[in-house]
């Protein structure tokens, strides 16, 4: 028999759906402020902890850089052992899972010892914290995600959705604001010696604060209570890729191009215009972040928008968007700060077309009993071969001489996803959660 929503399920209405907001959103900023302190403090760290070259000192970087790398490709398979997990023994227990491997990841990062006290043994231990890190962003989105959709009233799906990725560019920016903070306020020896490591330890003890407010928040997946108690059986592994071909193959198609976008607008583009027009690079950081701030409020506007518009349009006009816009607006791109800003934020207007329903929308194409690991997995299977790749994608262009292509290829895989959008994607706003 069919699982009714949340709202006419037998666990009832949530106590607080507010609580239930905080409860996912709390550990999707802890997720990705650790993800993103990362980035932004691997210049101080990597030679701490990586043996340099004497002939290029970019080795410690570059190896740093490596290790990054290593952690998105554990996303999938977070996505699919967390999702598993979820569908059998609830959202709320797995997401107490994530923010507790995500917190352990943080802390490890932070007290990793430098190459000259243990020798390789640094490496070893920054790699393994990035692997249990990968492991819990890949889970989390899959916990999460549907943990929210499914805490929303009804009609609201959209809105709550957006909550994704208004937390996810919170815990951005907190990294970003954190590290450029620290940056100003000590010297580069004390970053490079013990400062980069206060983000870290910072992170592990948000986790503590996001575990306590996950566990006031209300189980949201019925299917799970009945196998507890023994009334229904577990789904395999991969039930959700056996009995589900379709959505899984639909999530892929959704998501190549948004992924390949959301990379490029929110974290790659200031890179790109300082490689491509040599633009200022503190000019570029500063509309970063004025644009990561215009991208947050738009998510609950367009989420609602779609609630009553329905899905198909808003992925439709992001398709269409991102089919038609990259060449010529990064084609506009010059040394000043108003040619950044405005084809960074008219992207953004386009991108939030997808970002803020993604979740509902991957959420909507599964049933309950096998919704986390089904809209888990091919996601971040996606991510981590299109979206993590933008950037060395478009700096190894940059690299042979043609960056001119990176547009096109962004167009390309936007024309992939608009296909899917119109020829198979089925309207699911109004469709109640099976």
């Amino acid at each position: 028999m069919a699982t009714p929503p949340l709202s006419q399920s037998p666990l009832g209405i949530p106590k607080s759906r507010v609580r239930q907001l905080m409860a996912a959103s709390i550990g999707n900023v802890v997720e990705w402020y650790d993800w993103y302190a990362y980035t932004f403090l691997a210049i101080y760290f990597s030679s701490q902890v990586f043996p340099s070259d004497t002939a290029n000192s970019l080795v410690p970087l570059l190896s740093s850089f490596a290790v990054f790398a290593v952690g998105f490709f554990m996303r999938p398979l977070g996505g699919l052992l967390v999702g598993a997990f979820a569908d059998r023994y609830g959202r709320k227990s797995a997401m107490t899972f994530t923010i507790v491997l995500m917190g352990a990841g943080s802390l490890l990062v932070g007290l990793t010892p430098t190459y000259e006290a243990v020798g390789v043994l640094a490496p070893i231990i920054l790699t393994l914290a990035r692997l249990v890190q990968g492991l819990s962003v890949g889970g989390e989105f899959a916990a999460a995600t549907t943990f929210l959709v499914e805490s929303a009233p009804p009609g609201r799906r959209g809105l709550f959705s957006s909550f994704q990725y208004v937390s996810t560019t919170i815990g951005q920016l907190l990294a970003s604001g954190l590290a450029a903070l620290l940056a100003t306020a000590l010297a580069e020896s004390d970053m490079s010696s013990y400062g980069w490591r206060i983000p870290f330890v910072v992170g592990a003890v948000l986790s503590l604060v996001g575990l306590w407010i996950r566990k006031g928040a209300d189980e949201t997946s019925a299917v799970a209570e009945d196998i507890r108690r023994g009334g229904t059986e577990r789904p395999k592994l991969f039930d959700f890729l056996k009995h589900h071909p379709r959505s899984a193959a639909t999530i892929v198609g959704i998501t190549v191009a948004g992924t390949v976008a959301y990379y490029t607008w929110t974290s790659f583009l200031p890179t790109y215009a300082q490689i491509t027009v040599g633009f200022d690079k503190a000019d570029s950081l500063q509309i970063g972040t004025i644009s990561l701030v215009f991208f947050m409020i738009l998510q609950p506007l367009l989420g609602m928008l779609s609630d009553r518009i329905g899905r198909r349009p808003m992925l439709i006009a992001f398709g269409l968007g991102f089919l038609v816009l990259p060449v010529p607006l990064l084609g506009l791109l010059t040394t000043s700060y108003g040619s950044l800003l405005a084809v960074q934020l008219i992207g953004m207007v386009f991108l939030g077309c997808f970002t803020s329903i993604s979740a509902a929308v991957n959420s909507e194409l599964f049933p309950t009993r096998v919704r986390a690991a089904g809209a888990g997995f091919p996601y971040s299977l996606t991510v981590a071969l299109f979206g993590g790749t933008a950037p060395l994608i478009g700096t190894a262009l940059q690299e042979a001489g043609n960056p001119g292509l990176f547009p096109w290829y962004m167009s390309a895989l936007a024309l992939i996803s608009t296909l899917v959008y119109v020829f198979v994607l089925r309207e699911t706003k109004d469709q109640p959660l099976s």
